[in-house]
């Protein structure tokens, strides 16, 4: 059999699934080992006890100077930014996603400005943002906003275009309105498809997001991964980072399970395909 065409077990296929991870484990074990045998005080490669240590700190005990739980306070403010400026940038993909991709004078108006835009760098405008928006929520909000939207509104308005022609055919010689053929054509069949195109938006919004936080900001993951490196705190940092990882990852499988939910057929179409 052509290896193909092989294909694992359940159960082998967890366990290649976690290969990957162990492996990363034990590399950094040895690594932090030799590290630390040579320099029992080295802060580049902590050991798993000084994680614990500071995961403890930060996640179960008050700050003396605030009186909150830091991870807390950081996971709060950063999810909210990046909730807000998601819900913002769905509903902008949508909307401009399927008239363009729908409604030719739209098409020929809009479409070569979003594809300009989504060539813009969003870190790029990120001064620019501060400078006419301050430097509180707003800015760190419309930057993830400009990083994402354009990415999605230009893959709905591809996903709307690859829709089979006749369907719009077929509604309008049953006497269907535009309006009629985006509601109950066109937004039914694109909806599991803009899910798609947030989930792979999830790993850019975050890194808009941090680099937001990283330069003005009082509060949030990215904040606070970018005070403690003047200490060459690793033992926050790296569990700030697995933290962060954890949370997209959850995000993704999240929306992978509203998709499978709410539209079987798409599911179904797809492993048919």
């Amino acid at each position: 059999m052509r290896l193909i065409n092989r294909r694992p077990a359940p159960g082998v296929a967890r366990l290649l699934a976690l290969i990957p991870f162990v492996l990363v484990v034990v590399a950094y074990l040895i690594g932090s080992g030799i590290r630390l045998a040579e320099n029992p005080s080295d802060k580049l490669l902590p050991s798993f006890a000084s994680f614990a240590a500071a995961i403890n700190r930060m996640a179960f005990q008050l700050d003396p100077r605030t009186g909150d739980i830091l991870l807390l306070v950081d996971t709060e403010a950063s999810l909210y930014r990046l909730f807000a400026a998601l819900a913002i940038a769905v509903i902008i993909g949508l909307v401009l996603g399927i008239v363009i991709g729908l409604l030719p004078y739209f098409r020929a108006g809009l479409g070569s400005f979003v594809a300009v835009v989504s060539m813009v760098p969003p870190l790029a405008l990120l001064p620019i943002l501060f400078i006419t928006m301050g430097l509180g929520e707003a800015s760190k909000i419309a930057l993830i906003v400009i990083g994402v939207a354009p990415c999605l509104v230009r893959d709905v308005a591809l996903r709307v275009g690859d829709l089979p022609p006749q369907q719009s055919i077929k509604a309008q010689t049953l006497g269907a309105s535009t309006w009629q053929i985006i509601l109950r054509v066109v937004l039914p069949q694109t909806l599991p498809r803009l899910i798609d195109s947030l989930r792979l938006q999830i790993g850019p919004a975050w890194l808009f997001l941090i680099a937001a936080e990283a330069i003005a900001s009082e509060s949030g993951l990215g904040y606070r991964i970018f005070l403690v490196r003047r200490y060459l705190a690793m033992d926050v940092i790296l569990p700030y980072v697995a933290w962060i990882t954890l949370l997209a990852f959850l995000m993704d499988r999240t929306l992978a399970v509203l998709q499978r939910r709410a539209f079987p057929w798409f599911e179904a179409a797809r492993a048919s395909g």
